[in-house]
Formats: structure tokens, C-alpha cells, sequence
């Protein structure tokens, strides 16, 4: 019994193969626009915990348990970020402190 290899082509590709279009090259974005997103997304988590909080308070809410996880999400979304931006800080210092 012979085993033929798997070839791994994207779907997206071998669909259009068949059909005979032209494939867009990928969306190539910088690292400021992911850090853009990465920090758009931390934002949106803030204020729908603000929202829920607000929400609350005015007793429109009934299950607090979507209230502590909206919290817990942008809680934790704002730790990682702090630690990613204290890392890039240590990695930065590190560099300048290289000598050439």
C-alpha cells in the first residue's frame, strides 16, 4: 500500500485556482498598526467593562457574572499589556547599553 504525501495549499488558493482569478498578494500590516490594533482591542475591553459597571449601578444588569468577567477581561488585557511594554522598555535599554 503506498502513502502519497499530503500537500498543504491554502483553500482560498486552490479554489481560485480552479477558477481561474488573479490572487491578491496578503495584507502586509507594520508592527505599529498590530500595536494599534493590540491597543484599540485593550480599549474596547475597558469601556465595555465601564459600560457593564455603569449598567450596574443603574440596576439594569441582572446577571453580575457578565459584569465581573467583562472586568476580569480588561483587567487582565491591561496587565498583559503593561508586561509586554515593560519587556520592550528592558529590551530597548538592553540594546542602548550594548557596546559597538
Amino acid at each position: 500500500m503506498q502513502i502519497e504525501p499530503l500537500q498543504m495549499t491554502p483553500v482560498s488558493m486552490h479554489a481560485e485556482s480552479h477558477l481561474g482569478e488573479t490572487q491578491e498578494p496578503p495584507v502586509v500590516k507594520s508592527f505599529g498598526e498590530y500595536l494599534g490594533d493590540a491597543l484599540g482591542n485593550v480599549n474596547a475591553l475597558e469601556k465595555e467593562s465601564e459600560r457593564l459597571k455603569a449598567a450596574l449601578a443603574a440596576g439594569q444588569v441582572e446577571d453580575i457574572s457578565q459584569v465581573v468577567v467583562a472586568a476580569e477581561k480588561a483587567d487582565i488585557a491591561v496587565q498583559l499589556t503593561l508586561q509586554v511594554r515593560n519587556r520592550a522598555v528592558e529590551a530597548y535599554q538592553e540594546i542602548m547599553r550594548m557596546q559597538v
